[in-house]
This record gives C-alpha cells, structure tokens and sequence, in this order.
C-alpha cells in the first residue's frame, strides 16, 4: 500500500473506533455493528482472500469490543441502571452460546456470517422503526428457563456476526416492556461476557491459517485494527453514554433503527455481489 494509503487506512480505523464508542454508549452495543462493516472494506482494500475476510472481521471486532464494553458497562453501573440478576441468569448461557458459535464460525462459508448480519440487523431496525406498544411478549420477563434459552441465541447469534450482544438484548428487553435506557444499560454488561470468550475462540480457530491472514494478525484478530480502534473507542464511549440519558426514548429508538437499517442493506449489497 501506498503511503497515502496508509494514511486513508488510519483515518478509516481511528474513525471506526470514535464511532463504535459513542455506540457502545448510546446504544449498550460494543461497536461491532459499525466496525464489520468498515474491516471489511479496509481488509478489501488490503488483499485479504474472500474465504477469510469475514471471519477476519468478526475476529477483530471481538477483540476490539472488550476494553470499550468494559467502559461503556462500568459507566451505566455507576449511573444504577444496569439489572444485574438479568445479567446473572443469562451468564453461562450466554457462554454457551458463544462457544457454540464459534466451533460453527470455524467451518461456516463467508456468506452465512454476512447472511446472519442482515438478517439480525433487519429484524431489530423493523421493530424500532415500525414497531408498536403492542408489540410485546409479555408485560414482565418470562422465567429462568426461557430466559436461559434467550441468552443461548444472543452468545450463538453475537459470536457469528461480531457483535457484544446488545443489539439483540435490547429488542428482548423492549418486548417484555422494559425501558429503553435500562435495556441499554443491562445489555452493555453482555458484551464483556460474549466478548472475551468468542475473542478466544477465533484466535484459535485462525491460528493454523496464520500465512493467510494480514500482517501482525494472532488468528482471525489484526492487531494492527484493534491497535488502531481501542484507545479512540474507549476515549468515545462515555460520550455516548451521557448522550444516552439525554436522549428521549423516542429518539434513541429512531436513531439506533436507521443505523441497523443501513448496516442490514450495506452486507445486503455484498452478498449480491
């Protein structure tokens, strides 16, 4: 790559990570909504094979939603609006989940994982565009055994696809009439659960076609993107958060559906290609 490249390529990344952490603030998502989209154009860019880009991608994603999950999480639990049995129920199943998703991610064709991308990204974007009061599951959350249930879905959905889970969390929560802002804050803390394990898993499920994969790459994570995208995405998450209870629920509903609803159509447009 050219040095000008080069430059284009840092820029892209540094302003991934500002992004991904006003997101992770705002919407108690780690990021991985906008950072897929933007590895994949740069991994594009770089010369990265087809068959391994996605998985690239996710990989990377994962690593990157840690340190700014962890900030986004313990910025909510400061403010008391993170429901921390919710969390605890959907622990080891979330786990399960992930660890389940990532023995597929292993042996899955590219198109799936964008397919589930657009897929998750096009369900959610409907429900809080379009969605009504009516449109729930119940007015309290249902009990341990299909919440557990939920919790497998959310670890196995957000390992395929690079996400922290709180996008998914956060339709679930609403569904049951939860608030908007407690939905935010409680999903928050699952991306630190899903984050690290599925991480793990990629970095060993990479690790025998390293001479495949970019420079500096443990796996199917680029160190070189997660060193670019951590420091500004922590520094942004709680610029997001405070955004977040300032916006109306409303508002925050709009905002974060037409988001999803452009990311649904970006892979849309990959997979016909």
């Amino acid at each position: 790559m050219s040095p000008a490249d080069l430059a284009l390529l840092a820029a892209a990344l540094i302003g991934a990570g500002v992004l991904s952490g006003l997101l992770a603030g705002i919407f108690g998502v780690g990021g991985g909504t906008v950072i897929v989209p933007v590895l994949y154009d740069v991994f594009r860019l770089m010369g990265v094979a087809e068959d391994v880009r996605m998985p690239l991608c996710v990989g990377t994603s994962l690593a990157i939603i840690i340190p700014t999950s962890i900030r986004s999480f313990r910025s909510h639990l400061a403010k008391g609006a993170v429901d921390m049995d919710v969390l605890r129920v959907w622990l080891a199943p979330v786990v399960g989940g992930v660890i389940i998703g990532v023995v597929v991610a292993a042996h899955a064709p590219a198109w799936l994982f964008k397919a589930v991308f657009v897929l998750v990204a096009g369900i959610l974007s409907v429900k809080l565009l379009f969605g009504r009061q009516n449109w729930v599951l119940g007015d309290t959350l249902p009990g341990k055994a299909l919440m557990r249930a939920y919790g497998v879905v959310i670890g196995l959905t957000s390992a395929l696809i690079g996400i922290g889970g709180g996008a998914i969390s956060n339709l679930l929560l609403s569904l049951y009439r939860r608030p908007i802002h407690q939905s935010v804050a409680t999903s928050s803390g699952l991306g630190v659960i899903i984050s690290i394990p599925a991480m793990i898993g990629y970095v060993i499920g990479g690790w025998s076609i390293t001479p495949q994969l970019p420079p500096f790459s443990l796996g199917y994570v680029s160190l070189i993107g997660a060193a670019l995208i951590i420091p500004t995405s922590m520094l942004a998450a709680p610029w997001g958060v405070r955004a977040a209870h300032a916006l109306s629920q409303r508002r925050l509903e709009v905002a974060f559906g037409l988001y999803l609803l452009f990311v649904a159509a970006r892979f849309f447009i990959s997979l016909l290609n």
